[in-house]
């Protein structure tokens, strides 16, 4: 039988690439694969927001509230995301007749801040003018800030000042035309959260049709940016209230992962001197393996960018003692092969197939149920779900090829067992 050496270099070149991947604290110029990738922590171990809101359905209709709740998230995480924060942790429960969003915002710390950003859109209005005696009556329009496409920060090209450029879609565009085309020579005002002020009120000297509009005269570059932001990410398509806020704080998460990493380490060391006492040489190759797994593991997390929580840790350290389940299966078949007398590698080959079919079914089984609290929780159990899933699967890699070939390549050749 030929000896499978170029997938057994072709395993390890990959292991070593995970392992220079994955692990932080390699020295300088060898640490420059860790860095490419920085490893994405959640909420209960970098510390940060967790906020819990109550969406107000009275005026949606209940065929429309699945659209207006993922809706709420997309408008809402275009907003976070203005906290440099990728990917934040939103999902929707159903308690009762009430519905709710948490959102969580690992490394926020600034609570006031979220909550403003999240919670509130600038309320654009725009007014006609009429001149009574000395006073300005303001008369509201029908052109507000549901009409508008998009919104850019740009600078006056006379004085360098920063203004807003707004620009309407094609309803809006409309409107805003046939407001223009009866104001010809009187002033229109832009309101901001219904602040006018004296720079907010422009002469109309004709009509407008391009659908596009300037405020100017009253922002800092800092005030500029936020209301710009604020205005692209959208209106939110049903009111929310806060219920409840709270700031995790960093200390507690670091040393929740120390314990996290010591247990996982200390459970492992256990495993593989288990394996190795009780299948002596087998033990090794199953022991080998198992680093192979953790590596490959860890580097699909961190490609992936999962976020990492205490609970995804657990079902990662679950998955790793499971991952010598297929491992024992396979010796014991080996074993009860040997026992007939068979040759050892046909043995060994033997008892990866008689094992195969428990093994796959056992994995299965775990798959499912990963899927199943991934797809149908929120939360702690949601990340323990997938990191569980993605350590079976690998784990059946590890298993089936890499303890394979380990074992094809040092096995010696065929010799006969004698009883």
């Amino acid at each position: 039988m030929r000896r499978p050496i170029f997938l057994l270099f072709t395993i390890i070149l990959f292991a070593a690439l995970a392992a220079f991947f994955v692990y932080p604290n390699f020295q300088a110029p060898y640490d420059w694969l860790a860095k490419k990738i920085p490893w994405k922590l959640g909420l209960d171990l970098v510390g940060g927001t967790h906020l819990v809101y109550e969406i107000d359905m009275k005026q949606v209709i209940d065929n429309d509230r699945d659209f207006v709740i993922a809706g709420l998230r997309d408008i809402i995480e275009k907003r976070v995301n203005l906290f440099g924060v990728s990917e934040p942790s939103i999902v929707s429960a159903k308690e009762g007749n009430s519905y709710r969003l948490i959102v969580e915002l690992a490394g926020v710390k600034n609570v006031g801040e979220a909550i403003n950003q999240i919670g509130s859109t600038p309320l654009l209005e725009f007014y006609e003018t009429l001149q009574v005696g000395t006073s300005t009556e303001f008369i509201p329009t029908n052109l507000t800030g549901r009409y508008l496409k998009g919104a850019q920060m740009d600078f006056d090209r006379t004085t360098g000042i920063p203004q807003i450029s707004l620009q309407f879609n094609d309803e809006g565009t409309k409107i805003f035309k046939d407001l223009t085309a009866r104001n010809v020579d009187k002033l229109i005002c832009v309101s901001i959260d219904r602040q006018i002020g004296e720079d907010d009120c422009a002469r109309v000297n004709e009509k407008i049709s391009g659908g596009k509009a300037q405020i100017t005269g009253r922002f800092t570059i800092d005030q500029a940016k936020k209301i710009v932001s604020r205005f692209n990410a959208g209106a939110l398509p049903a009111p929310i209230n806060l219920l409840s806020q709270e700031l995790v704080g960093a200390s507690l998460g670091q040393e929740s992962l120390k314990k996290a990493v010591d247990a996982g380490f200390v459970g492992t060391l256990i495993i593989m001197a288990f394996m190795i006492i009780y299948y002596r040489g087998r033990g090794i190759f199953a022991s080998l393996a198992l680093l192979i797994y953790i590596a490959l593991s860890l580097a699909v997390f961190k490609i992936f960018s999962i976020t990492m929580t205490l609970s995804g840790i657990a079902g990662f350290i679950l998955s790793i003692g499971m991952a010598v389940d297929a491992n024992i299966l396979i010796f014991e078949r080996t074993k009860e092969e040997l026992k007939k007398g068979m040759a050892k590698l046909s043995a060994i080959e033997e008892g990866f197939r008689r094992a195969w079919p428990s093994i796959r079914d056992s994995n299965i089984s775990t798959i499912i149920t990963s899927l199943i609290l991934y797809m149908a929780t929120t939360g702690f159990v949601k990340g323990f779900g997938l990191t569980l899933l993605i350590g079976v699967l690998v784990s059946m890699f590890s298993a089936i090829t890499v303890t394979r070939t380990l074992m094809r390549v040092f096995v010696p050749h065929p010799s006969k067992i004698k009883n």
